[in-house]
């Protein structure tokens, strides 16, 4: 047995994962590709502001997807094993886009009960349902993968509760909200604020510890 999270770069060493790579950078295109069509998707709506566009933390975190892929992609071109500070980076990353799109399933299948039907459009399909678990795959099959430290999940857990202290300040300036569980306005009240915004924090929790767990397991040489 091989334990590929813990082997040295020398024994790692060898041929550039040109397939890993070329993987890497057309997750990093289509994600660009369906990004800007759900921009130029938005603007056909008569609400659609681009400040709000960048607000929320789906397109966040599939921008960074976008720019983390690249640059995996370019390295994986050249050597053989990832570097420790991209795979933490990736990640967190990943935690991100795969919470995103658990967050964003529910959104949707939810909208119809809050009276606020969610149209969803070829982007967001590719953005919130097919990236998400295909990333997850490459990360689990990917050869020259380190280990992620746990830390990174206390790490994304502070960025989303920053994200969301900052955006519920900015919905009170605005009168927007880019979630309807942070909307006061279709709550049924503080409690519920507070139980759907900690079951997202948990889910955040349990997704990131599955995403580094996977770094821990053991390889077949």
């Amino acid at each position: 047995m091989l334990d590929v999270a813990t082997t040295s770069p020398r024994m790692l060493s060898g041929a550039p994962r040109l397939d890993v790579g070329v993987v890497r950078l057309a997750f990093a295109v289509v994600c660009v590709v369906a990004l800007v069509a759900r921009y130029i998707w938005g603007l056909g709506s008569a609400t659609f502001a681009p400040s709000n566009y960048y607000a929320y933390l789906t397109i966040q975190s599939n921008i960074a997807f976008a720019t983390v892929m690249a640059i995996a992609g370019v390295l994986a071109c050249r050597t053989a094993r990832d570097p420790d500070w991209l795979t933490t980076v990736r990640a967190g990353v990943l935690t991100c886009t795969l919470t995103a799109g658990i967050v964003f399933a529910v959104i949707v299948q939810q909208s119809g009960s809050n009276t606020v039907p969610i149209d969803v459009p070829w982007s967001d399909i590719i953005l919130h349902f097919w990236l998400p678990p295909l990333a997850a795959l490459e990360w689990f099959l990917s050869p020259g993968r380190g280990r992620a430290p746990w830390r990174i999940v206390v790490f994304v857990l502070g960025y989303t509760l920053s994200w969301g202290g900052l955006t519920m300040l900015r919905g009170t300036a605005v009168g927007w909200y880019p979630y309807y569980f942070l909307d006061p306005g279709q709550l049924d009240g503080v409690a519920e604020f507070f139980t759907l915004s900690g079951l997202s924090l948990a889910v955040f929790t349990v997704v990131g510890l599955g995403v580094v767990g996977v770094t821990r397991l053991r390889r077949k040489a």
